[in-house]
């Protein structure tokens, strides 16, 4: 079992005229995400120059974690099935913390 830290970064560019259903859909998703017990981490950042630029940060305990997070119903759901297809772009990057 992978018991390092898992961190994820995305970046969403919500489509024109959207965003107000986005974020609606997003407070959900945050809730339900931040009840999961491998989630230690779930902020929301909006772009100051670009309102439709939506940066997610996201920590989980492990890889096992996310992926009980990626694999849940709300995720499914509520991301995948309702905000992704609103979305113009999305980019995301799973890392781990280098160790120095």
């Amino acid at each position: 079992m992978n018991n390092k830290t898992i961190t994820t970064f995305a970046k969403w560019q919500v489509k024109q005229g959207n965003l107000e259903a986005v974020i609606s859909l997003l407070k959900e998703a945050v809730a339900k995400s931040s009840a999961e017990e491998g989630n230690l981490k779930y902020e929301v950042y909006q772009g100051n120059d670009n309102e439709n630029i939506l940066m997610l940060f996201e920590e989980y305990t492990n890889q096992e974690a996310l992926e009980f997070h990626r694999n849940s119903a709300h995720f499914q759901d509520v991301v995948v099935g309702k905000i992704i297809p609103l979305l113009e772009n999305r980019e995301v990057v799973i890392s781990s913390l280098l160790d120095f």
